[in-house]
C-alpha cells in the first residue's frame, strides 16, 4: 500500500506459503478446476450451488467411534508414527527445530515463522488437550522428527450451533520430504485420532484458497518500528517519504491513555469470561470459552500473550479487555537483524472505552514491549477503525475453513469472532 511501510503483507505471505504443504492450493484468488485431495474430503466444494443448503449441518453421514479404524494410516517405507510429548523438553525442542527450519516462509525466502517453545506449550496444551493429537512422523532408522500436525479441543459456535471441534494447526513437513506426499496422510491420521474421541468437526485457517472457505478475512499491518521494518525488507519507504517523516507518522505516545488500564490478573478471570461471552454473541462464528479456558488463553505471559483489562475507578468492575500475542519471524540473510517481533491482535472487547482508543493503547503497549509491527484481521469491529489507527492493508487474505460442516451462507469478515493462532 503506497505510503504505508507495513503494507507488504508478511503475515499472509507466510500463511499463503502453507499451501505448498496443505496441498491443492490455487493461486489464492480463484478456485482450481480440480482438488485431488480436498475433493475427497467432507468439506464444502466450489461446484455446489450457492444457497442450495437450507440449513447448516454435517457433510458426512453420521458415524460412531466403533466405525473408526483403530490402526494408523500407512506411511511410506522407513517412516513411523509417533505421539509427541509436549511436556518433554527434548521432544518440544524437536518440534521447535522442525517448525523453525521447515514451517512456512514467504515467497522470497526472507522471513520464517519462529515459534518459541513457550508459545508452543501455550498453543498446544489448553484445557482438555489430548497428547494423541500431537502427531508426528519420524525416520525409523534415525528417529529424526520430519513431520508434525496438531489438534486442540475447542467449542466453536457456528451460527446457532455449538460444535465440539478441534482446531488444526502446525502442519509441517521437512522440505526434502514433500515429494513423499506425507501431508495428506497427516491430515487423515489426525482426523482418525480425533474421531476416536467422538469429535467429527474441525476448524482451520490458511492463506491459500481451498474448498471451501466459510469466511475470508484481510490482514492489516501497523508499523511500530518502521526503521527496522524497512531495513529487513518487510516494507519499503513510501514514495516522496523520508525516513524522518515516516518515523514521525508512526510515532506513538509513551504510555497508554485509558484510566484504569492494567495487566490482567487471575482474579479478573470470572469477569473477563462473562465480558467475552457477552461480546462474542454478536458474531456468527466464535468460541465458547469456560473460565478455565479464559485463564489459559489470557493469563499474561511475556513474549507469548499480553492481556490487559480496564478497571472502572468508580465501581472496580472490569469494563474492557485488550490482548495480543507474540509471534516472531526469523529474518533470513540480513546482517543487521535476525528476528522480527510481531504482535497479533487477540481478543479485544470494548465496553466503557471506545474501540479506537482501546486499540491505540494496544499499539502503545506492543511498542513498549519491543514489538516491531502489529497485525490485525478485519474481523470483529476492526474494519471501522484500522485506517484511522494508520494500519495498512495487506496483500492477501486469511480463509477460515470447517471440516465436515457446511454453512448455508458464507460469513462476512465483520461477523467472525474467532481468532486462531
Amino acid at each position: 500500500m503506497a505510503g504505508d511501510p507495513a503494507g507488504d503483507g508478511l503475515a499472509e505471505r507466510l500463511r499463503a506459503a502453507l499451501g505448498a504443504i496443505t496441498m491443492d492450493g490455487s493461486d489464492g484468488r480463484r478456485p482450481k478446476a480440480n482438488y485431488a485431495f480436498w475433493g475427497t474430503q467432507p468439506v464444502a466444494q466450489f461446484n455446489e450451488q450457492p444457497g442450495s443448503t437450507v440449513t447448516d449441518g454435517p457433510i458426512d453421514k453420521p458415524k460412531t467411534v466403533a466405525d473408526v479404524c483403530k490402526e494408523p494410516y500407512g506411511l511410506p517405507q522407513n517412516f513411523e508414527w509417533v505421539t509427541c510429548n509436549i511436556d518433554s523438553d527434548a521432544e518440544l525442542k524437536e518440534i521447535y527445530e522442525l517448525l523453525s527450519a521447515h514451517y512456512v516462509e514467504d515467497d522470497d525466502n526472507m522471513f520464517r515463522f519462529a515459534y518459541s517453545k513457550e508459545f508452543l506449550r501455550w498453543a498446544l496444551q489448553p484445557p482438555g488437550y489430548q497428547q494423541a493429537w500431537h502427531c508426528g512422523v519420524r525416520v525409523a532408522a534415525s528417529g529424526k522428527l520430519v513431520a508434525f500436525i496438531s489438534g486442540i479441543p475447542a467449542t466453536v459456535r457456528v451460527n446457532a450451533c455449538a460444535l465440539k471441534t478441534v482446531e488444526i494447526n502446525f502442519l509441517c513437513v521437512h522440505k526434502k520430504l514433500r515429494h513423499k506426499r506425507l501431508a495428506p496422510v497427516l491430515i487423515k491420521e489426525i482426523t482418525r485420532r480425533v474421531n476416536l474421541h467422538d469429535i467429527w468437526q474441525a476448524v482451520y485457517t490458511a492463506g491459500v484458497l481451498l474448498p471451501k472457505p466459510v469466511a475470508e478475512c484481510q490482514y492489516w499491518h501497523r508499523s511500530l518500528n518502521p526503521k527496522k521494518l524497512i531495513a529487513v525488507g518487510f516494507s519499503r519507504l513510501a514514495p516522496r517519504m523520508t525516513m524522518a517523516r515516516t518515523l514521525k507518522l508512526y510515532k506513538l505516545p509513551e504510555a497508554p491513555q485509558t484510566p484504569g488500564l492494567r495487566q490482567m490478573e487471575d482474579r479478573d478471570v470470572p469477569q473477563v469470561t462473562a465480558l467475552l461471552a457477552s461480546y462474542l454473541r454478536h458474531y456468527l462464528i466464535a468460541p465458547e470459552l469456560s473460565e478455565e479456558e479464559v485463564r489459559h488463553w489470557l493469563a499474561f505471559q511475556a513474549d507469548v500473550i499480553y492481556s490487559y483489562v480496564v478497571e472502572s475507578p468508580e465501581t472496580g468492575r472490569v469494563t474492557d479487555l485488550l490482548s495480543f500475542y507474540t509471534l516472531p519471524s526469523s529474518v533470513i540473510g540480513n546482517d543487521q537483524y535476525d528476528l522480527l517481533k510481531a504482535a497479533y491482535m487477540f481478543y479485544t472487547v470494548p465496553g466503557a472505552t471506545p474501540l479506537p482508543q482501546l486499540m491505540n493503547d494496544a499499539l502503545i503497549l506492543a511498542h513498549s514491549t519491543g514489538h516491531d509491527v502489529f497485525n490485525a484481521l478485519d474481523i470483529f469491529e476492526n474494519e471501522k477503525i484500522l485506517k484511522e489507527l494508520k494500519f495498512g492493508i495487506g496483500d492477501g487474505k486469511l480463509r477460515y475453513y470447517l471440516f465436515n460442516w457446511r454453512v448455508a451462507r458464507d460469513i462476512p469478515a465483520s461477523k467472525v469472532g474467532l481468532v486462531m493462532l
